[in-house]
């Protein structure tokens, strides 16, 4: 999980920062990306993609990201700017932030992937990267409870639509609870609802 972080460095990079997003697929809620710098050499065998991990395991987890990186970062895009730009382009912008949020800045960025984003350091796109590098699945797992953690507080202004259960993405429920509800603020209008 250290070879890419390990090959930057041997490349005279020397702060790293993986990169990854959470919420591409959902009818509602934000897009969230995060960004992660470890210290050189940090290892954690627990970190893996996020995907991988129950709802436990990813909290505790993301504890232990915050008390050992060097730096993480956070950006969020909303459902408004996600209509506006489109998933791709959020998501992207939803990274840029993300990295805007680091201190020290980085000077290579791993991203999960195929897209670069628009920041002017070395940058290195890998797809399935969050089972590959220990930033990306960190950034992984910060990226996904943050949003997470941001459903469970949208459930209590529309408890209806059981945004603590599916997190916004497309259930039966979720489908269904539209229908009979209505779209919220915080549904995509750009996103097509099939029953």
């Amino acid at each position: 999980m250290r070879t890419y972080e390990d090959s930057a460095r041997s490349d005279g990079f020397s702060i790293i920062a993986g990169l990854d997003e959470a919420g591409r697929g959902p009818l509602a809620g934000p897009v969230v990306a995060a960004a992660v710098v470890f210290p050189d050499d940090y290892t954690n065998d627990r970190i893996t993609d996020s995907k991988k991990l129950s709802a436990k395991k990813r909290a505790s987890l993301y504890d232990d990201i915050y008390r050992d990186a060097l730096t993480v970062g956070i950006g969020i895009v909303d459902a408004v700017e996600i209509d506006r730009i489109n998933i791709l382009q959020a998501s992207l912008l939803a990274m840029a932030m993300a990295v805007e949020n680091l201190f020290p800045q980085p000077d290579f960025l791993l991203i999960d992937g195929t897209f670069t984003i628009p920041r002017p350091v070395g940058q290195r796109p890998i797809v399935k990267g969050d089972s590959a590098s220990i930033s990306i699945a960190a950034a992984s797992i910060v990226a996904k409870v943050s949003r997470d953690n941001m459903m469970e507080r949208y459930h209590l202004d529309y408890p209806e639509f059981g945004f603590s259960q599916h997190k916004g993405y497309p259930t039966k429920a979720h489908r269904n609870a539209i229908f009979q509800y209505g779209p919220t603020l915080i549904h995509r209008a750009s996103f097509t609802v099939r029953p």
